[in-house]
């Protein structure tokens, strides 16, 4: 068995296993199960609150085989690749190394074909606050008449640098810093799970 990292194997792969953010979890779990689906969502916060994390739960739960739903079956193949972070139908950009317009063309030139294997196409754009103006003007084309079969999960931590115009297109969700309380728990349950002492 290869080693990993605690990090990668404690990171949360269900909404029941977040530590904190309970106001995010609870909209979008209702979101989903009352299939109120918004084509875009933008997640801000500082640095480590979960922002990719929930992302990638919310992409899962998007597609699962067993049907959109705020708790995904984890067991599916959909799910574990999405978990393995290579399920097909999840791009992930990371907006910091891709900032100029050609990148985002070519990113988006995909949008208009339906998904390969899940109900939706996840377009995954992390730090989106580093793309240029030119970027965000072809991202805002999109973003204004998407097709059904796409969602757009944007994360940034300077939600000041994003365009009001892509801001207003976003359902958005400020992620909270967790209290000491709830990190000191949590490195306690893993310590104990993982035989540390």
């Amino acid at each position: 068995m290869s080693y990993q990292v605690l990090a990668r194997r404690w990171r949360p792969k269900t909404f029941s296993e977040l530590v904190g953010q309970e106001h995010v979890v609870r909209a979008l779990s209702n979101a989903l199960d009352n299939d109120r689906l918004h084509h875009a969502y933008l997640f801000t916060g500082t640095r480590g609150v979960g922002k990719t994390t929930i992302a990638r739960i919310l992409a899962k739960s998007l597609n699962c085989e067993q049907g959109v739903s705020a708790e995904p079956c984890g067991e599916c193949s959909i799910c574990r690749e999405v978990d393995e972070g290579r399920f097909v139908d999840l791009i992930e950009v990371d907006a910091a190394s891709k900032t100029g317009v050609d990148d985002t063309r070519e990113l988006l030139e995909n949008v208009p074909y339906a998904p390969v294997r899940g109900r939706y196409k996840v377009y995954l754009i992390d730090e989106v606050h580093m793309f240029s103006g030119h970027s965000f003007n072809a991202l805002l084309k999109t973003l204004e008449e998407p097709p059904p079969h796409v969602k757009f999960l944007l994360a940034t931590t300077d939600p000041q640098k994003v365009p009001v115009t892509v801001l207003s297109r976003c359902l958005q969700f400020s992620l909270n810093r967790l209290p000491i309380e709830q990190i000191q728990a949590q490195f306690e349950h893993i310590l104990k799970e993982e035989g540390i002492q």
